[in-house]
């Protein structure tokens, strides 16, 4: 059978990744920019097509969100997975030196952003009695910490519990009335985008480039990878599906000596950006 998948922040980065995957193995995918033009260039990137729509919304906004909904069922008819994955990030900062715009712009797309996501995917689900919402994780969602990363990492620590929590009420719900909707965690581990580059000074990028070149995997490894375990339809409800592990991340350590990876440009991007990458 074949399936639409909705991908917020499916314009660049790693949901652009999972929207080509998703189209290369015979699904209808639906995704979302916040603006107009980056959503067709977007499209016109993924080769267009009657398998591809893509609508300009802010995932702040529900009623926004919604119509994405709209605009996918519209083109496709029901929608089977629901993907979360619209992000942002600060500057590597202390938090004090954060101004509240910069500080509230993340956590308004970072959780709010997933909230609404969610919200909206569960309620049509729910009338429907089946569906997919998968919540993309980031550094923070196991409770690791980082300098300059505060707002970044509590927001996706705040993923990681809002989607358990969905999940438990979900539960709950098949108490009331019978249905197959579960809440799951999407963990890509670290990827080569715009969003893991951006705000480094040359210095601490050739400081942190040698760490970055054993743990990170480019777009194109991670995203089929991801796509062939949403598809398998595996995962109970409230599981995750990781990537990079902790036993996978202790090997390449292991063997960083023997087996060397460069999956980094040698020298940062001129303008990397901030949104809808991961």
């Amino acid at each position: 059978m074949t399936s639409t998948v909705v991908i917020t922040g499916g314009t660049r980065g790693i949901g652009h990744g999972l929207a080509r995957a998703f189209l290369d193995r015979g699904c209808r995918v639906a995704v979302c920019g916040r603006d107009a033009a980056g959503v067709e260039a977007a499209l016109e990137s993924l080769g267009g097509g009657a398998h591809a729509v893509g609508h300009a919304a802010d995932v702040t906004d529900r009623e926004q969100v919604a119509g994405l909904w709209a605009a996918a069922e519209e083109a496709f008819g029901a929608v089977d997975v629901w993907i979360n994955n619209a992000g942002a990030a600060t500057a590597r900062k202390p938090l004090w030196e954060l101004g509240p715009r910069e500080a509230d712009a993340v956590t308004a797309v970072n959780l709010r952003g997933v909230v609404n996501g969610s919200a909206v995917a569960a309620e049509r689900f729910l009338r429907r009695g089946r569906g997919r919402i998968w919540n993309t994780e980031g550094f923070g969602s196991d409770g690791r910490t980082m300098p300059g990363l505060s707002v970044y990492g509590a927001s996706k620590r705040a993923v990681t519990y809002l989607t358990g929590a969905l999940a438990a009420d979900l539960e709950r719900e098949r108490e009331a009335r019978a249905h197959d909707v579960r809440a799951l965690l999407l963990s890509p581990g670290i990827v080569v985008t715009d969003l893991l580059l951006h705000e480094y000074t040359p210095q601490e990028y050739a400081k942190a480039r040698p760490v970055l070149d054993i743990l990170a995997d480019r777009v194109e490894t991670v995203a089929p990878w991801l796509a062939d375990r949403v598809l398998a339809d595996r995962t109970a409800n409230g599981g995750r599906v990781a990537w990079l592990t902790r036993r996978k991340a202790a090997g390449r350590f292991a063997t960083a000596a023997l087996r060397k990876r460069s999956v980094l440009p040698e020298h940062l991007p001129s303008a990397a950006g901030r949104e809808g990458v991961r």
